[in-house]
């Protein structure tokens, strides 16, 4: 953490949160958190918005409560907190009326994100994601059912120009369809980037049942790809991803192999995330494995969200910050020693951060 602070602390703020007033911040979704989007000690950040959190944001620095012998106590953490502001882009709309902000949000601090069709094939609760609320979003009137290339390209364009934004993620719910959504994220990546010449794109998707789905999203434009495995530990994905535990980690393995190839080393990512039941050593194990292929883990902590089956029906606490710190500790130094760093990605997670650790550990 730059600008003063620890490791320690900035794992424990992750899992724990922050009260803090955010203009940008994620309610719900498909990812695993519910966050408020800041600056904290230079770095873009994304932590969870808790009423019940030790942590508070006051006068721009990071502070830290306790009650010590019936008095409280409130240390100074020696960390700059900057809330990230209201993107202008949010203030335009659609010719037919359309909030861009329902389209696209900003995440980070120079980060254009959208989930490009916000259903999921894997939504039944028997196939769901136990961390995921994919169409929550969808349901309470926040965002739109399916962005157009047109639309994305028309949102993208002016939140480069108002807003600085730069790089795009683009992710979508999985689709029946062969290519599980692929092919309309390439025709959306394409779109953007011939609207924004340059501008990075990241994609998201299941691995495709026809790996040339990969070479056709490259040459749409986007310049990295996250392929989401979660865990590698068979048992944690058919308790916690049970739909997407149907694909095989051959199948994921075949698609990273494709992916490096077709995109190059260190422009592959996966989520793992901590707190699954993974066993820690085995975890670590595995990102090594992933590095070796070129693809980059992003390990981020799972935190528990409202609206998910792992809060409203398994009660699922957060993990152990403990052990947060020592796997994100040991992946980022595989990372280091690999000569691999999330911002060299040019687009998506990994080059953001904001959702993990990595990014303090110089990875």
């Amino acid at each position: 953490m730059s600008g003063g602070g620890t490791v320690s602390t900035r794992v424990d703020v992750a899992i724990r949160g922050v009260r803090a007033s955010t203009p940008v911040h994620r309610a719900g979704g498909a990812g695993p958190s519910d966050d408020g989007h800041v600056v904290l000690g230079g770095l873009a950040t994304a932590l969870p918005l808790r009423a019940d959190s030790p942590y508070l944001v006051r006068d721009g620095r990071l502070l830290r409560e306790r009650s010590r012998g019936g008095l409280l106590e409130v240390t100074d953490l020696g960390v700059e907190v900057t809330p990230v502001q209201r993107p202008r882009f949010y203030d335009l709309s659609t010719a037919d009326g359309v909030p861009y902000e329902k389209v696209a949000r900003l995440h980070g601090r120079d980060v254009l994100a959208t989930t490009v069709v916000q259903t999921c094939a894997r939504y039944d609760p028997s196939q769901r994601c136990r961390f995921c609320a994919v169409e929550a979003s969808l349901e309470a009137g926040t965002t739109i059912a399916v962005k157009s290339p047109a639309v994305l390209a028309e949102v993208a364009e002016a939140a480069v120009r108002l807003d600085g934004v730069r790089h795009v993620v683009m992710t979508t719910g999985t689709s029946t369809a062969p290519d599980r959504g692929a092919r309309h994220l390439a025709r959306c990546a394409r779109a953007v980037t011939a609207a924004v010449p340059g501008l990075p794109v990241q994609v998201q998707c299941e691995p495709p049942a026809d790996l040339s789905a990969l070479t056709a999203l490259r040459e749409a434009g986007a310049t990295s790809i996250g392929i989401h495995v979660e865990s590698l530990d068979d048992a944690v994905r058919r308790r916690w991803t049970p739909g997407k535990a149907t694909v095989p980690l051959s199948g994921y393995l075949a698609a990273w192999a494709e992916a490096v190839r077709v995109f190059g080393r260190n422009r592959v990512s996966t989520y793992l995330l901590v707190g699954l039941g993974e066993d820690p050593d085995e975890l670590v194990a595995g990102a090594a494995d992933l590095v070796a292929m070129g693809v980059y883990p992003f390990v981020v902590p799972f935190r528990p969200l409202a609206g998910t089956l792992a809060v409203d029906v398994d009660d699922v606490g957060a993990p152990d910050p403990a052990v947060v710190e020592d796997v994100t500790r040991r992946v980022a130094a595989l990372l280091r020693a690999a000569g691999m760093r999330g911002a060299d990605q040019g687009a998506g997670c990994a080059a953001c951060g904001a959702c993990s650790v990595l990014q303090d550990l110089g990875a």
